[in-house]
């Protein structure tokens, strides 16, 4: 008790210490905050820039080049990625913007995969934005000493410190000299230890270039939440070129890698209050002829093409194309038809199935017959014990339900078969020989189901106090008499509701037959 009231002093000054640092941060906040100044920035307006993006499907065009884009080296372009450098040694190739950027503000948006066999990889993809397009060089399969930024996914550790695969922000005015030995760690303005290898889905970087400030956000590809990013790095105070050039460029060494980019989408950012550029209305001259020329031989081809086929087919001349195709009426008539046949068809299969439930049944009669059989000896002897009797009581109580069932389907398909008897009749006025043949098969399966029922009714109706005397301990097996004639029950309704389905689709045909 003693040293629970002496640290209780101690404990109340740690907690008025805190208090007070609490406080004072607070005031200090509120007094940088500007008199008037919104709490919360607003988002800027983004707008998305098709001339400086590429995805898929349809990436590649039939000559095997980008749209807006060209490639250089060991890339190979297909219909849904650009694969910059395949897994083989000493490849390097890059993608580049054949125009230049012409917005202060940007976000880049790029989906990839780096995948190899191998335990570790080499050497790594790079994205950039500078103000020449890097076509070739030693840094990642792009040029060095460049003037803007790159952002660098470096898997090969040169330096040996096992600081790899990692992410790395390395800007330069086009003077330096990119650090191959410390993998860029001696220049880099910001950098995160990242795995982006062999994910099982493909991995996600956004770029954001906004208000001098430089925010590269990572998404490491372990679900398919596509905006599951994390802070990788932010540079602040960083004044890259207002016009310059988007470049993705990848290159292997010793160990290889395959390097997909899947898609690459840019967004200008404008800041709120300011009016957004203007999209750009008209292309240019030299664009604009080529799309004509291309659009014109394409008419004169076609104008050929109609000619030939006039030509060849004189006959088909003024012939009017309604002619071809089916009318309305047509349609409607076939599709009951069509329907009628589907419906047939299930009627046939339900009947098989009950035939195969009606031999499952006498099957289960005969195996209790034969143990009734059996064990009629110590039935007669009177060696029931009350275990036996309860069970008999049951077996009794089963039957009687069993027997009030029949009785109810017995009555129900006698009225079926009167329902099916009328509609037959007016079928025949009204419909077709094959629907008149149809409504016979059902009458005849129904006849069929109805002989059964009553065969096995008059069974079980003999004479139920002789079975009292007689019937011994039932072997241990399920009862499935009732489920079995509540199956039959359930399939003779849907018989039925087939039938009334025919009879309703024959009487419209007829109806718009007359009308």
């Amino acid at each position: 008790m003693a040293v629970s009231i002496a640290q209780r002093p101690a404990a109340n000054t740690r907690l008025l210490i805190l208090t007070f640092l609490t406080t004072l941060i607070f005031h200090h906040s509120l007094a940088d905050v500007p008199a008037g100044a919104p709490t919360t920035e607003e988002l800027p307006h983004r707008r998305f820039e098709y001339k400086y993006s590429f995805k898929g499907p349809h990436l590649s065009q039939k000559d095997g080049g980008i749209p807006f884009w060209i490639h250089t080296g060991n890339t190979i372009p297909s219909a849904d990625q650009v694969r910059i450098t395949p897994s083989l040694r000493s490849q390097k190739g890059s993608v580049w913007t054949k125009n230049k950027v012409n917005f202060e503000h940007w976000e880049a948006k790029v989906t990839f995969r780096v995948s190899g066999r191998g335990r570790m990889g080499a050497d790594g993809l790079a994205m950039w934005f500078t103000t020449e397009q890097g076509l070739d060089g030693p840094v990642y399969g792009a040029a060095d000493q460049w003037n803007g930024v790159g952002v660098f996914f470096d898997t090969f550790d040169n330096d040996g410190k096992k600081n790899n695969p990692a992410i790395v922000v390395v800007g330069n005015n086009g003077k330096l000299v990119y650090d191959h030995q410390n993998d860029g760690t001696t220049q880099a303005l910001g950098t995160c230890l990242r795995d982006f290898r062999n994910k099982p889905y493909p991995v996600r970087a956004k770029i954001t270039y906004y208000k001098k400030t430089l925010t590269v956000m990572f998404n490491a590809g372990f679900t398919p939440d596509k905006e599951d990013y994390e802070l990788c790095t932010k540079v602040d105070n960083m004044v890259l070129p207002t016009e310059g050039f988007f470049g993705v460029s990848a290159a292997t060494g010793g160990l290889a890698d395959d390097h997909d980019v899947l898609s690459f989408l840019t967004f200008s950012l404008t800041e709120p209050g300011q009016q957004p550029p203007p999209p750009e209305s008209e292309i240019p001259k030299e664009e604009k002829d080529k799309y004509q020329e291309e659009f014109q031989n394409f008419q004169q081809e076609l104008d050929k093409k109609k000619e030939e086929f006039q030509k060849e087919h004189p006959d088909i001349q003024g012939e009017p194309i309604e002619d071809i195709y089916e009318t309305v009426n047509d349609q409607e008539i076939r599709q009951v038809f069509e329907g009628q046949n589907r419906i047939h068809l299930e009627i046939k299969q339900l009947h098989r199935q009950l035939a195969m439930i009606l031999d499952e049944q006498r099957r289960y009669v005969s195996v209790i017959t034969d143990e009734v059989a059996k064990k009629g000896t110590n039935a007669e002897s009177g060696q029931l014990d009350t275990v036996g009797q309860q069970q008999l009581g049951s077996v009794l109580a089963t039957q009687q339900e069993v027997l009030k069932n029949l009785n109810e389907l017995r009555n129900s398909f006698y009225e079926s078969l009167k329902q099916i008897g009328s509609a037959q009749g007016n079928a025949g006025a009204l419909g077709t020989y094959e629907t008149i043949q149809h409504f016979n098969e059902i009458k005849e399966h129904l006849h069929t189901v109805k002989r059964d029922v009553e065969h096995l009714v008059q069974r079980n109706a003999q004479n139920p106090a002789e079975k009292t005397v007689k019937c011994p301990e039932v072997p241990p097996m399920p009862s499935c008499l009732s489920t079995v004639h509540f199956t039959i029950f359930i399939i003779v309704q849907s018989v039925l509701f087939f039938c009334y389905i025919m009879y309703k689709s024959q009487q419209e045909a007829a109806a718009k037959k007359f009308f």
